[in-house]
């Protein structure tokens, strides 16, 4: 018994070697397609040093994905892989990675947190169907948190708060909540409470479970892979104790207020004593409030200090919704075909220009020709890859629900709808003809079937541009031209009384 629970806690179970693939990635089950409802496509969103790439760091290494811990000071993260972000320590532009966590899929985004690069959050956000809010737990909601939010509730996207930095001697709790409630006018529903602050934060207690979480260590050569779980004793600490039952009362009060059935539940079955509620039925009733997007659950921990990072992964799945779950009305007219909005396009000196794509129904296969409605011509997709940062796991196919990168689309751009062919196009046309001659009010979507692209913000600056010699403006218009596919908020002109180039 005892050399089973230390096999259970030591590293071997985080750290496997899988020499078969690339050095640096695990990548166990990337060649099989889950179920669509195991899939989270999810993207980590917040304010300038709030913890975003740290964050997603650890996951990748919980999760088995990488072997060892990247730090954003040393310029090893995954994610932050371009030669001037790992030079400033910042993000500049969103990066997909794709990984397992148990029994589930997750697609994951890092965005940029400068408010710079507000495009990179917009299309990344268009295609995603949940996001992870992470704060500064000693700075609570700063100013690019509330544009990125914004633009998640434009979106109509479910969100999870992670309240990282809980190891910071300022951070706090309640102030943090506080101004979730304030300044994004959100619901907070706070699921877990720390045990210790500052430095003498050692863990977690689940509200939901009544469960106590405690990592080992505090030092940064702690990994932090394994942790202990225990339930709560009489002989814990009385404050902790009490203010996990204060906690959990508002926790199941604010559920009930938020959910009619969790509500009826309450009054009938437990009415005498609300506090014996299932942790089943309180997690279900949580996870209609976050998807109706009417609360926001709350997680804290350290992600620099490996705390706090995989109950935010269980959270993801356990919360943050499905692709069939979401509401696309468009993608019903195509029912079983392929349908994929590509969202962002980087160019690749080898391969050419990369297109990343989301499926929303049917799937796409590799060595096959695909219909770009907006362009209203066939191109021919040579590789479909799996995205993971800078590196990529080649695949025959990928179904609905996924995140995908191309090859060899070479007019495609960024807000582009892609279907299986003309054919399948044209029959979606008569679904939605005939469904407007039985919907008057489905008039308006039907003039359409091709799915909405990405709001591009209006430039702010311009610089005037030239060659070095004459015989270098082919080159330059060339790589003009490759940049304004890769960043749509590029705009090129030329001054026809000076015969300069305006980019703005």
């Amino acid at each position: 018994m005892t050399r089973s629970s230390q096999t259970c806690r030591g590293r071997v179970t985080w750290r496997r070697n899988y020499s078969f693939y690339r050095d640096e990635v695990k990548s166990l089950r990337a060649v099989v397609n889950p179920d669509i409802s195991k899939i989270r496509n999810i993207g980590i969103m917040a304010h300038i040093d709030a913890g975003k790439t740290t964050t997603t760091e650890r996951m990748l290494y919980f999760s088995g994905y990488t072997r060892a811990l990247g730090d954003v000071d040393d310029g090893d993260t995954v994610t932050d892989y371009m030669a001037q972000e790992r030079e400033r320590g910042i993000t500049i532009q969103s990066a997909a990675v794709t990984f397992d966590w148990k029994d589930h899929r997750i697609n994951l985004i890092d965005t940029p947190g400068h408010v710079d690069f507000t495009l990179e959050v917009e299309r990344a956000l268009r295609v995603l169907d949940g996001a992870v809010a992470v704060f500064d737990a000693s700075a609570g909601v700063e100013a690019q948190t509330m544009t990125v939010w914004r633009q998640a509730e434009k979106h109509k996207i479910p969100c999870v708060c992670f309240l990282n930095k809980m190891d910071k001697p300022a951070a706090s709790l309640r102030y943090s909540i506080d101004s979730i409630k304030t300044k994004l006018k959100a619901n907070p529903i706070l699921l877990q409470i720390p045990i210790g602050s500052g430095k003498s934060f050692t863990g977690l207690v689940d509200l939901i479970t009544r469960q106590k979480m405690t990592w080992q260590g505090s030092s940064l050569t702690y990994d932090g892979p394994a942790f202990e779980t225990s339930g709560l004793q009489p002989s814990d600490d009385p404050d902790v104790l009490q203010a996990v039952s204060e906690a959990r009362a508002t926790l199941i009060e604010q559920v009930a207020d938020l959910d009619d059935d969790f509500a009826e539940l309450l009054l009938g079955e437990y009415s005498e004593n609300f506090d014996a509620v299932p942790a089943g039925k309180l997690q279900e009733a949580l996870r209609k409030v976050t998807l109706a997007r009417k609360g926001v659950p709350v997680l804290c921990g350290s992600s620099l200090k490996n705390k706090g990072v995989q109950p935010l992964l269980d959270a993801i799945t356990a919360y943050l919704p499905a692709p069939n779950e979401r509401n696309h009305d468009l993608v019903r007219w195509y029912k079983d075909d392929l349908c994929a909005l590509a969202f962002k396009v980087v160019h690749d000196k080898q391969r050419g220009p990369l297109v990343f794509v989301r499926i929303y129904s049917g799937s796409m296969k590799a060595q096959s020709a695909v219909y770009n409605i907006n362009r209203n011509g066939t191109e021919r997709m040579s590789r479909l890859l799996l995205p993971f940062a800078d590196q990529h796991i080649e695949i025959p196919s990928l179904s609905a629900g996924n995140i995908a990168l191309t090859v060899g689309l070479k007019q495609t751009v960024t807000g582009d709808t892609i279907v299986s062919s003309k054919a399948s196009a044209a029959a979606a046309v008569r679904r939605a003809q005939n469904e407007a001659e039985s919907k008057s009010s489905s008039q308006r979507e039907s003039s359409s079937l091709a799915l909405a692209g990405v709001e591009v913000p209006e430039p702010v600056f311009f610089c005037s541009i030239e060659p070095p010699t004459l015989a270098k403006q082919a080159d330059l218009e060339d790589a003009l031209n490759c940049l304004q596919r890769e960043d749509p908020s590029l705009k090129v002109r030329t001054d026809l009384d000076s015969g300069q180039v305006r980019t703005l």
